[in-house]
């Protein structure tokens, strides 16, 4: 019966164990893919950071490091190639490492999954790649890959491809993968920003050696900041260790560290008080700077209304205007109109008045020029009037009578009778 209970308890025992190695193991995986990606982070900001300055190379400390990085996450859980399976080489399927008639020269590689499930990426670099010279196993064209992307600006486009193709990614990667995970679309918002950047590389360099794998050098991210109590604590515990250690204590020797202790607080005092008189500095400047910016404020505020009401101003007068100037084309163009019509019965009444005055030709000599009322006739050279037709017909019959009818009489009449007519009608002309 004791064993039995005792069989019973070890087995809930491991039971036990066996779940806390299930838990243990699977925030140790959410700890590592948190870690890349943070550090991830981290390197694409010091690689925009260093891009400022100057042209991002394969020299570059901050571009080795991302280049681990990313070869790092993308190589994180990824399937190993099983040497059982011999007969797959023989057909050679792209889905696998680096095929050979005997097997497998190397392991796979995060490039193996980059150039079956990028081919859909327009314009891409993978076939070039594949047919480097220089550049034989399957890490160093993953590694010339990045360079390749990143010089394209298409590193994003490229893995955002890769992760839209998650069946691919299934293929080639096991659970609690990076790209298999919510971090995957992190790492591609991440990438985009290497878009902004120049990068120059070589391919025929030292990077691309497939031999050596990737090490992140962490120290860069790595900044622990010590408070001042903490310093101190330090110090008291590196005296108490010192003191302890020795021998020989001696009441001479108990005086220099309170002395020493005496000195720590007083460089503590010292560093808090330099301190506050910073923090007082750079709040006394920072509240000028708020004083000064609503001043400004302020200012562009009133101008804004002053500005906003000149323009209102302006549609105002420019409103009144326009209908004035509207006004005063009605009025024009009535007035227009009413000289057209005065003109148009004035030149009517003209003619009327000038088709009812003029007399008939027949009732007239050829002598005599009808203008309104009165009678005009030229005699030796002089328009002499007449009131009435009569009186000139008498005149011009006691005219005829008393000349003689000669040949040179009748030309001169004929010449005197067109004389007679163009003057007429010039006079005519003139008092119309």
């Amino acid at each position: 019966m004791a064993s039995r209970s005792l069989g019973g308890l070890s087995g809930i025992r491991g039971g036990g164990g066996g779940g806390g190695k299930k838990s243990l193991s699977s925030r140790n995986a959410a700890v590592e893919r948190r870690n890349l990606i943070t550090v991830c982070r981290f390197s694409v900001k010091t690689l925009i950071d260093r891009s400022c300055f100057e042209t991002i190379d394969d020299s570059s400390p901050e571009f080795n490091n991302f280049a681990a990085i990313l070869e790092q996450i993308l190589s994180h859980r990824l399937k190993e190639i099983s040497q059982s399976c011999r007969w797959l080489a023989h057909l050679q399927i792209p889905l696998q490492g680096q095929v050979t008639w005997f097997g497998y020269e190397s392991p796979r590689s995060f490039w193996d999954y980059i150039r079956v499930a990028c081919r859909k990426v327009s314009q891409n670099c993978i076939c070039s790649i594949e047919n480097m010279e220089n550049v034989s196993s399957s890490r160093a064209k993953g590694r010339a890959w990045i360079r390749v992307a990143l010089m394209e600006k298409h590193l994003s486009e490229y893995i955002s491809t890769a992760l839209r193709d998650f069946k691919t990614t299934r293929r080639f990667y096991e659970d609690g993968a990076i790209v298999l995970g919510e971090e995957a679309n992190m790492l591609a918002g991440m990438l985009l920003g290497l878009n902004a950047i120049d990068f120059s590389f070589c391919l025929k360099g030292e990077g691309l050696d497939g031999s050596f794998p990737a090490v992140i050098d962490y120290t860069p991210y790595l900044k622990y900041i010590q408070s001042s109590d903490s310093i101190s604590s330090d110090e008291e515990e590196l005296r108490t260790l010192g003191s302890s250690g020795s021998e020989s204590s001696t009441p001479e020797n108990v005086g220099p560290p309170f002395l020493m202790d005496e000195n720590s607080w007083f460089n503590k005092c010292k560093r808090v008080k330099q301190k506050y008189q910073l923090t007082l500095e750079q709040k006394g400047y920072l509240e000028e700077l708020l004083r000064l910016r609503e001043n400004q404020l302020s200012e562009s505020v009133s101008q804004n209304k002053i500005l906003l009401q000149r323009i209102e101003d302006s549609d105002l007068a420019h409103k009144l205007e326009k209908e004035q100037l509207e006004y005063i084309i009605v009025e024009l163009q009535d007035q227009l109109t009413v000289l057209k019509n005065n003109d148009l019965r004035s030149r009517q009444e003209l003619t009327a008045h000038l088709t009812n005055q003029w007399p008939s030709p027949g009732a007239l000599d050829v002598n005599a020029v009808a203008l309104d009322t009165l009678l005009y006739r030229k005699h030796n050279k002089q328009w002499k009037s007449y009131q009435s037709l009569d009186q000139l017909s008498a005149e011009v019959s006691l005219s005829q009578t008393s000349l003689d009818p000669g040949q040179s009489q009748e030309g001169d009449g004929k010449q005197d009778t067109l004389n007679i007519m163009s003057e007429g009608m010039e006079l005519t002309g003139s008092y119309v």
